[in-house]
């Protein structure tokens, strides 16, 4: 998958890449669109149009910013919390699905990831 050219990716990008995965549904989280797999929220629209969040591990989320701290950051307000924000005009569209795909593999209920895994 290649990035789109000049202007990076959009929500719609975000939207094609997370509905593609198994058993997700779009729905609205803090007044903003964001998909979930059964009952938890993988990743949602920022509050500004250049970013999403998606729900990361601590871990993942400290090598990521630290590798590229002009995709990934967060606020003090996910300081204590498993989520990154992505800048949509930096990250590589094969990046942000392989991103999405992990963070689905996390949240998503265990019949949803054994189907995804067997087809």
């Amino acid at each position: 998958m290649a990035r789109k050219p000049s202007k990076g990716l959009d929500f719609e990008d975000v939207r094609r890449l997370a509905s593609a995965l198994p058993g997700v549904e779009e729905r609205t989280s803090y007044g903003r669109p964001s998909f979930h797999a059964g009952k938890k929220m993988f990743v949602c629209a920022g509050r500004q149009d250049d970013h999403v969040v998606v729900r990361i591990g601590l871990d993942e989320r400290e090598m990521l910013m630290e590798a590229d701290a002009d995709t990934y950051f967060i606020t003090d307000h996910y300081r204590g919390w498993p989520y990154v924000l992505v800048r949509l005009a930096t990250i590589r569209e094969d990046a942000l699905a392989g991103l999405l795909a992990r963070s689905w593999r996390e949240i998503a209920p265990a019949r949803l990831v054994k189907a995804a895994q067997a087809g």
